[in-house]
């Protein structure tokens, strides 16, 4: 039997503009898992340069990939700091309007 290569999906290859990117991050937000949203957040900062974002954001890229893996606990001043490097802002909205 024949094994065949199969490549891993990787988000951040399909994330080109600003309409997918923030499409891509709110249904991450939706599903309130702290851990598919940093993972989002991650899968953004690749898509864009993960050392670009980390310097924007004063973080090293090493810090950047860890906060950003989903396994990483960042702080919400990682995380606004990352969202603003990536030219984000973070917003608060009724749940009745979602």
């Amino acid at each position: 039997m024949k094994v065949s290569k199969v490549k891993l999906f990787d988000a951040a290859e399909y994330l080109k503009d600003e309409e997918d990117i923030v499409y891509y991050l709110n249904e991450a937000m939706g599903t309130g898992n702290t851990s598919i949203i940093m993972s989002a957040f991650g899968d953004v900062a690749r898509a864009r340069s993960m050392i670009d974002v980390a310097k924007k954001a004063g973080l090293t890229k090493q810090g950047a990939y860890k906060a950003l893996s989903g396994e990483g606990y960042p702080s919400f001043d990682t995380i606004s700091k990352v969202a603003a490097a990536l030219g984000l802002q973070l917003k608060i909205e009724s749940q009745s309007k979602a």
